[in-house]
């Protein structure tokens, strides 16, 4: 049985520091439960818990006691699968299988409350603040998303696409805000950060609607892998941004968190209806969003959207939405004649370290999705 704990922390204010923590686990506590994190995936959307940890609590979730000199280290929450290895909870077998949000480590211990044969939540202290949406873990024995021989895209696109279907979704129940008021003239979606996971997940859902133009933005690069993916319309570079009718009707899906082109964006296009703002891929980019001509920069925050669906059609009638659509999004990502995605995988504390830094960075092959593991 493993001794030890190891957690790859990241410098808060400097996320391209970072350094390997090994502590000796602890006695597990009446209650709790220990789980060997197997598996997680790393990707832009972790960068922007990250960049956003202290605005958005991320780094409360696992939280890390400042350094003998000061310095204030973060662990990076992630989605993934692992298995209990030790219980000291009555409803929670050793053995049983997890999907869930872990820390950047090999172990972790949860406090399950509201057990259920389908998932239990952690009720720690120092996470009942937060929202119950990260803080579920779900049963792989009753989960409908999961099977085995997936893991490895359930845990690199499962959140991503929710977000991406909860994108959709909620522009929908906001009529896209009167950008397709008129029949006469397509809406333009415009997405930045194109590549990203999370946005060709968003794309695929809104090509499927009609009166909607969906409109690539990335970088050079990127443009051919954009294209191939075909569930964009059009794909344009950032410098092509004048090429965009400034008069379309047109909302912005911002991925990238990039608050010059932002602004750009909003000057060009006067047709402007809503301005969402989603991640922050471009990190060393990131600035506010005042002073913007048109409408107000808006941050989407998902489990919001989940709680009314939730509310209106029922936790099952939201399920069954999801993975009916998870389901014809993952045929097409996996599709062996032309996949969207190629697993890599990271092994070890100096591997996890390297993939860190090269999601940091934004210099992979958007095609490539990183399963770490310490």
């Amino acid at each position: 049985m493993n001794t030890t704990a190891t957690t790859l922390l990241v410098r808060k204010d400097h996320l391209q520091t970072t350094t390997l923590q090994s502590t000796p686990l602890s006695t597990l506590a009446d209650g709790q439960v220990r789980v060997g994190i197997d598996r997680f995936a790393l990707t832009s959307n972790n960068i922007t818990y990250a960049a956003m940890g202290d605005a958005m609590q991320y780094w409360h979730f696992f939280p890390v006691a400042p350094g003998d000199d000061g310095v204030q280290w973060g662990s990076i929450p992630l989605w993934g699968f692992g298995t209990v290895t030790q219980s000291h909870h009555p409803d929670v077998a050793v053995g049983e299988r997890l999907y869930g949000y872990f820390p950047m480590a090999n172990t972790v211990d949860l406090t399950p409350a509201k057990a259920s044969a389908s998932a239990f939540f952690d009720g720690a202290p120092h996470r009942a603040e937060l929202h119950s949406v990260y803080n579920q873990y779900l049963r792989c024995a009753r989960d409908p998303f999961y099977t085995a021989d997936t893991e490895d895209v359930q845990a690199l696109l499962r959140p991503l696409f929710i977000t991406s279907w909860l994108i959709d979704d909620f522009l929908a129940d906001n009529q896209f805000f009167g950008a397709t008021a008129d029949p006469t003239q397509p809406a333009q979606l415009l997405l930045s950060s194109a590549s990203s996971k999370t946005a060709y997940g968003t794309a695929f859902q809104l090509a499927q609607r009609a009166g909607i133009e969906v409109v690539g933005l990335t970088s050079p690069g990127n443009v051919a892998f954009c294209e191939s993916l075909g569930c964009y319309h059009r794909v344009l570079t950032y410098d092509q941004l004048y090429d965009i009718g400034p008069d379309a009707p047109s909302i912005y899906v911002d991925f990238a968190g990039n608050a010059a082109f932002r602004k750009a964006l909003h000057t060009h296009c006067r047709g402007l209806k809503f301005s969402s703002s989603i991640g922050a891929t471009h990190v060393d980019d990131m600035g506010g969003a005042k002073d913007l001509p048109g409408p107000k920069a808006t941050l989407f925050f998902a489990p919001a959207q989940i709680k009314k669906r939730s509310a209106e059609w029922g936790a099952q009638g939201l399920g069954q939405r999801l993975v009916q659509s998870w389901g014809a999004f993952v045929a097409r990502a996996t599709n062996p004649a032309q996949p969207w995605l190629q697993v890599q995988y990271h092994a070890g504390g100096d591997a996890a370290l390297a993939a860190y830094q090269q999601v940091l960075g934004g210099k992979g092959d958007p095609r490539q999705g990183h399963i770490l593991s310490l």
